[in-house]
């Protein structure tokens, strides 16, 4: 278990999120599934959210991550999933018209951390769900 270092703390806060789009549409394919995993990225690396592991299925997104103390669970979900469907119904007209109501994800948003269960368990789960849907997140 390796520590993370910020200037004045030392830190392991990982957690385990999962979020769908609304109404659990398989709509993450294709062009979608790859747009929505960039935007995401950039989101991490603005917040300084580490990705440790992470799948897309078709119609939820699960994500590792450790993030810094300064930045609260809420708060990057809330930018990961408001800045991905804006971005998503601005490029996707197949989208917005499906989502017609300016929401692509549902409201809510499931967060554990992995001090409940192991680091590797929180893995092979994930593991089991790329190899599931033929997905590597880091292609």
């Amino acid at each position: 278990m390796g520590y993370s270092k910020g200037c004045h703390t030392t830190f392991h806060h990982r957690y385990h999120i999962v979020w769908a789009p609304k109404y659990r549409f398989k709509v993450l394919h294709g062009e979608v599934r790859v747009r929505v995993r960039e935007i995401i990225r950039q989101v991490c690396a603005e917040m300084g959210v580490t990705i440790i592991n992470g799948a897309l299925s078709r119609d939820h997104v699960h994500m590792f991550v450790e993030i810094p103390p300064h930045v609260s669970v809420s708060d990057f979900v809330r930018r990961a999933k408001g800045r991905s469907s804006r971005k998503i119904q601005q490029e996707f007209e197949h989208i917005r018209k499906r989502y017609w109501g300016q929401r692509f994800w549902g409201r809510g948003y499931f967060s554990t951390t992995s001090g409940n269960i192991t680091d590797d368990i929180i893995m092979g789960y994930l593991d089991r769900h790329i190899r599931k849907d033929g997905f590597s997140p880091s292609a």
